[in-house]
């Protein structure tokens, strides 16, 4: 694979890799060697190109006036001169256009900005339709909403626990916020996939904002209506470096060989091309780099930011380490890995001697006075079926009058990691694990996550339980809390319990079943989980009348070879029953607790909020269904559920614009949030929308999320187990605060690992092939998604075989006409009219898609190295069936249509199960 024109680029894609990453104009300083005249001395000194940080007072005290505001700073990944901050009413985004006025901080920073004068706002013309306006969503949504819910089944072991299946393999989630399966890292769209082409001088991949669509204004702006302006500011402070400051990428030698500079740095070139370029030292460099620099041409390398002087429109950095070939899993998960932070060293010895040393480990007899015994109980776990580390059980009991004792039982994992220990540090300085499609990297050590704490069958484990008497329909009569031991009579899979409710009155074999200690039967187990999975359907039922949303999209799970590692395939994961029944009772777990401590500790309880969707997007979104004519209800998330459940049928085109749809529903929402009690004053905001109940937390999952242990600590001082954690309201704070910034580190890293084997797997394997529909279109391009892969993807016009293309706005709708090259010689252009909305296409049509599902192709349409062959389309073979020019086809590109998307090489993914264009 030659670089650098084509590699496997995982981080978020922003601009064409032939365009500088830097300052000014677009374009302008691609090397030291050109930026001479920019950094010319002026008297002596050289010019600045960033201005100087405000003092810690005078932002401390704008903030407190009002005339600074602070927010996170989100770099748009497909254009990275345009960032962004929330607006704290919740309207449109705050714009920073351009790298000075970003003035050095990198993406995720905790920024403070000073408004610009409102001549300098940017303008948004009406007809406009590009939505780029609205900010830059590198798959920015709530991390419950929006997916880290793929599944491996190929993962042997570091499956997730049972917040699974509902936060499934990759830790998000609960569905507390409506999303219990998406899949975002996909749904996103593989805008981050890979095998990437970058056409030098294209902005927007093709889609360039040109001057005429978006501009700044010099005019009078009054005249202007007030939604066509956006407040635009700049960068006066950084309040919190939360970027790595680490990349990867690539070496380069410098352009000017006669320069001072060229002796001494050499260029390290980002593949996230919203981090600056940098200069490192020669002297970190591999000896013959500065010899032999094509022979790293392909070498994937980790640097980090040390310095970013006022004056240079380069960062300064250190060469981390050499990581291996680009678009070689291990070496680009690595990078990942770094890039965001994810601290993937092995334990140290001293973490390590906080364990319990004597093996195998025995409950202390002193713990069963303390603990409520329930050994003897039908306690089991459901689990996907390569899990390892196993934090909750659940039983079910019948008892008089028809009811049932139902207990979530959880791993007491706060047990062995004692406040303030090296392990305590180290768990609360990872916050969560993460796990990736290959592996996991684990919040605590592999002896506690798989052994002392995992809830193994046939062993006497340490639990915190939450036990209820409950009715057959789920009204609470009795709620329990307290330390337990219960020893697992066996270890369910999903599927197992799938079995089971499938077939209530048949037999399983045993053969078919795990083993089941000998105090119970397998039809004792089966029992149980009936009666479980008839009492989630009652709370599942109960929580969306109450007012719950869940915006359910597609997750992909991968097949990887045992030998190399390579995706084999990948399907879409199903979500059945038996994910919902341990979902209800996670989410019913988490409610409970969550109460219970804000009960007893009002100023320190840490619970988890969800805000309701951001109200500049929301409208948009409540414009554009009433342009489709869709009769959505947004005011509430049980009206949007609603809405989704009745707007659309069941036949395989409804479902596919109901798809369409929630994946639009996904994108005003906001993250959820731990937070401490005792800091916000407005207990309103302590709300949780998607679930829409008034108080929330995590408590499910201690072995992989750090906010459970501090949860378990809450309790177990409420219970009197022990004293309150010695933790002020404030300090509980930076906590949640730091767990919030694990998580999202982690889902990203999620996301970009899916990207990398689908990826991967679409490039080894050749042609992948689906039917998707298109979502909208702007002035050069169309959103589709891809409906078997939940994969959202931008398909531009000049990378189609078109004679012409034209946008327009027909009343408010955006339309836009593709004129096809003809399929013969004696036959006329085939045309198509694109509304954002209309009819189905009656017939099938094809569009060449580069094997990124996408990205422009190379201008030569020819073999390109290192990627699979693809022959150049030839004019009019891939349109629809020859009809004479003078009757035109129109057919609607918006919500209603469809789309035969081939790549023109397909994979393994593909083959014997393509699925068929509609009729």
């Amino acid at each position: 694979m030659s670089h650098p024109d084509y590699r496997l680029n995982l981080r978020p894609l922003g601009t064409p890799r032939g365009a500088s990453s830097l300052a000014g104009p677009r374009g302008v300083g691609a090397s030291p060697g050109d930026k001479k005249s920019k950094s010319k001395t002026i008297r002596g000194k050289k010019k600045s190109i960033f201005e100087t940080y405000l003092s810690k007072e005078d932002v401390s005290e704008g903030l407190k006036r009002g005339t600074l505001i602070q927010g996170v700073l989100r770099i748009n990944p497909k254009k990275f001169h345009e960032a962004f901050i929330p607006s704290p009413d919740g309207d449109r985004d705050i714009f920073i256009d351009g790298v000075v006025a970003r003035n050095r901080a990198l993406n995720g920073d905790l920024v403070v900005v000073n408004l610009l004068p409102e001549e300098q706002w940017k303008v948004i013309k009406p007809e406009s339709n590009d939505k780029e306006t609205e900010g830059a969503y590198e798959s920015d949504l709530p991390e419950e909403l929006c997916g880290s819910h793929l599944l491996q089944q190929s993962l042997k072991g570091y499956n997730d626990s049972p917040d699974v299946i509902i936060e499934a393999q990759f830790d998000d989630s609960d569905s507390e916020d409506g999303h219990g399966n998406t899949q975002n890292a996909l749904v996103d769209g593989v805008k981050k996939l890979s095998v990437c082409v970058h056409e030098k001088g294209k902005e927007d991949a093709g889609a360039p904002v040109t001057k005429d669509e978006n501009t700044f204004m010099s005019q009078d702006t009054r005249a202007l209506p007030e939604k066509s302006l956006q407040r635009s500011a700049k960068v006066v402070y950084i309040l919190e470096k939360k970027h790595s400051r680490a990349a990867t990428g690539f070496l380069k030698l410098l352009a000017d060989k006669n320069s001072e500079l060229f002796r001494k740095y050499a260029l390290f070139s980002p593949s996230d091309h919203r981090v600056p370029r940098i200069y490192v030292p020669l002297k970190d460099c591999p000896q013959d780099f500065v010899t032999r620099p094509k022979d790293y041409a392909n070498t994937l390398f980790v640097c980090r930011i040390v310095d970013w002087k006022e004056d240079s429109n380069f960062a300064l950095g250190q060469l981390a380490k050499s990581l291996g070939q680009a678009g070689e899993i291990e070496p680009e998960t690595e990078g990942i890995l770094t890039e965001y932070g994810v601290d993937f060293s092995d334990f140290s010895s001293e973490v390590l001697e906080c364990l319990p040393q004597d093996l195998p480990w025995t409950i202390p007899p002193e713990e069963f006075s303390k603990r409520r015994d329930l050994r003897k109980d039908c306690v089991f776990t459901i689990d996907p079926s390569t899990a390892r580390d196993l934090d909750d059980a659940l039983s079910c009991k019948p008892v008089a009058d028809g009811n049932f004792e139902v207990g979530v039982h959880i791993a007491d994992v706060s047990y062995f990691v004692p406040e303030g220990s090296s392990l305590d540090k180290v768990a609360a300085e990872r916050a969560t694990s993460v796990y990736l499609v290959q592996k996991v990297v684990p919040m605590l050590p592999r002896l506690l996550c798989e052994e002392l704490c995992s809830l193994n069958p046939m062993t006497d484990k340490l639990t915190f339980s939450v036990i209820w008497t409950l009715t057959p329909k789920g009204k609470i009569l009795s709620e329990w809390f307290g330390q337990t031991v219960i020893r697992s009579c066996t270890k369910l899979s999903y599927e197992h319990a799938q079995s089971m409710i499938e077939g209530p009155t048949r037999k399983i074999p045993e053969e078919e079943l795990p083993p089941v200690s000998p105090e119970h039967t397998s039809e004792e187990v089966h029992r149980a989980v009936l009666n479980l999975h008839h009492i989630a359907k009652e709370l599942r039922q109960q929580r969306f009348v109450d007012g719950a949303l869940r915006l359910d999209q597609l997750k992909l799970a991968f097949t990887l070879d045992h030998e190399t590692g390579l995706p084999q395939g990948c399907h879409v994961y199903e979500y059945r029953d038996s994910n919902k029944l341990v979902e209800e009772f996670m989410l019913l777990a988490n409610m409970a607790v969550a109460r219970k401590i804000h009960c007893t500790f009002p100023e320190r309880a840490l619970l988890r909020r969800h805000p309701p969707p951001q109200t500049k997007m929301l409208n948009d979104l409540v414009e554009f269904c009433d342009q489709m004519g869709l009769p959505m209800d947004f005011s509430s998330a049980g009206a949007l559920n609603k809405s989704l459940m009745e707007t659309f049928g069941d036949d395989k085109y409804s479902l596919a614009r109901k798809e369409v749809l929630t994946n639009m529903c996904s994108r005003p929402m906001q993250m959820a949030l731990y937070f401490c009690s005792g800091v916000l004053q407005d207990q309103a905001q302590f709300r949780h929308y998607a679930l829409n109940v008034p108080l929330y937390t995590h408590f499910t999952s201690p072995i992989r999320r750090f906010a459970d242990v501090l949860v378990h600590r809450l309790l177990a001082a409420t219970l009197g187990y022990r004293e309150l954690p010695d933790v002020e309201p404030d300090a509980l704070q930076k906590q949640a605060d730091h767990c919030n910034d694990r998580r999202m580190a982690s889902k990203r890293v999620q996301e970009l690992s899916t990207s990398l084997f689908f990826a991967i797997l679409v490039k080894e394997s050749g042609p992948l092939e689906s039917e998707a529909m298109v979502m909208g279109v702007l002035s050069q391009a169309f959103d589709v998604l891809v409906l078997r892969y939940g994969v959202q993807k931008r398909i531009y016009c000049n990378a189609l075989p078109l004679q012409s293309y034209r946008f327009q706005k027909v009343g408010k709708k955006p339309e836009l006409t593709l004129v096809w090259e003809p399929e013969g010689a004696e036959q006329g252009p085939a045309q198509q009219v694109r509304p954002g909305g209309g009819a189905a296409f009656p017939e099938r049509h094809w569009v060449p898609v580069h094997p990124t599902l996408g990205e422009p192709p190379p201008a030569s349409w020819a073999r390109s190295p290192g990627l699979p062959s693809w022959a150049p389309p030839t004019p009019g073979s891939q349109v629809y069936p020859a009809r004479p020019a003078a009757a035109p086809r129109h057919h609607s590109l918006g919500l209603a249509s469809w789309q035969h998307l081939p790549s023109l090489e397909s994979p393994t993914l593909g083959r014997g199960s393509g699925l068929c264009p509609p009729p």
